[in-house]
């Protein structure tokens, strides 16, 4: 077991520099998931660690120990790619003995850890079958267990779900959930498909442009996001952004989007009273706007006007496309909601849940 850390790397490709400046600590047995769109320096900052990739600068360490000269056999890390990687001439159980073999680990020792993986991961009666026998989820299984039986210090995974469908994806995070809580191993996991991310994750590192965006807990993540690029990427759908003014009116302090303003509660005042004509953008996620009729109790409720674009239908909830002024925006309204495309309607923000981020900077205000 090993905790991780990335101090001050750098990853240059020419002129391009894939990971920038990347500087944080993985706790030993801790489940970290890097985030981000395509391309972003997540899989490169994986690659990193593996010793798939060499540093342009900075030290990276497992345990107390600098990787970055270490070859990636005898750093005692085992990874799970996107494509499987199994050898399709070999059985189930000699592809996950694969490497052990190489170790020259002896026959008994290999043959009791290739059968406590695959009892773990529920494929006993597939060790004597070819790959090409095998579903996409069982090939997924095979690959973690191969993964499993050199019993790492660090486990990665380089957006092992990827080619799997919907239901299948769903199932496998879950097993893999339970896989760390067994193993009590360090796992850091790559995906761009942030409900993966908030699903299994202790921590998220959420990245862009090879730079850390914001490093936290899934529910940190989501209420507290440090700028515009977390907050817009943590959620499904993405949060709406209003570009607006503040100002006071009276003793109440007003969001204004020009095609409707609301009224920030009075406790929630305080750290914008001395931005009295300043430009914003207004944060709301679809979930925290509601048909009035069915207001969830006890909250700070904005009413504005608006038209119905689209409906989405989900069974337990009612996806709106709406139109107010120059600005699209989702809601997530209760499945009772009886609105029509085309109707001009009113919806309800929850404001005890808004968000203010400066315009220039894109970075939250507190």
């Amino acid at each position: 077991m090993a905790s991780v850390t990335y101090e001050h790397v750098v990853k240059e490709f020419g002129t391009v520099r894939a990971v920038d400046d990347l500087n944080f600590h993985i706790e030993d047995k801790e489940f970290l998931v890097f985030v981000g769109p395509s391309g972003c320096g997540k899989t490169t900052a994986l690659r990193l660690l593996a010793g798939l990739e060499e540093i342009t600068s900075g030290e990276i360490r497992i345990g107390d120990r600098v990787v970055n000269d270490i070859a990636p056999k005898d750093r005692d890390i085992a990874m799970v790619f996107q494509s499987y990687a199994l050898y399709p001439h070999m059985s189930v159980y000699d592809n996950m003995a694969f490497s052990l073999k190489l170790r020259g680990t002896p026959k008994q020792e290999i043959k009791q850890r290739v059968q406590e993986a695959a009892e773990l991961l529920g494929i006993q009666e597939l060790l004597e079958r070819k790959p090409r026998q095998l579903s996409g989820g069982q090939r997924q299984r095979v690959a973690v267990g191969r993964a499993i039986v050199r019993k790492p210090k660090v486990f990665l995974f380089d957006e092992p779900l990827s080619n799997l469908d919907a239901k299948l994806r769903v199932e496998t995070r879950a097993n893999i959930s339970k896989l760390h809580q067994q193993l009590q191993t360090t796992f850091i996991y790559v995906t761009h498909d942030q409900v993966e991310a908030m699903t299994m994750a202790s921590r998220i590192a959420v990245i862009n442009k090879g730079m850390l965006q914001q490093l936290d807990t899934p529910q940190t993540l989501y209420d507290f996001p440090a700028n515009m690029f977390v907050a817009g990427f943590i959620g499904s759908p993405a949060m709406n952004f209003f570009p607006a003014k503040l100002r006071k009116d009276g003793s109440k302090y007003i969001v204004d989007a020009g095609a409707f303003s609301v009224a920030i509660p009075s406790e929630k005042a305080g750290p914008y009273k001395s931005m009295d004509g300043q430009s914003v953008v207004l944060g709301i996620r679809p979930e925290d706007i509601h048909n009035p009729k069915f207001l969830p109790p006890a909250i700070h409720a904005e009413t504005i006007e608006c038209k119905v674009d689209v409906i989405e239908l989900m069974g337990n909830e009612i996806f709106l496309y709406l139109v107010a002024g120059n600005n699209n925006f989702v809601a997530r309204v209760d499945p009772r909601t009886d609105y029509k495309v085309g109707d001009k309607v009113q919806v309800a923000f929850n404001m005890d849940k808004f968000h203010l981020f400066d315009p220039g900077t894109e970075k939250a205000i507190r």
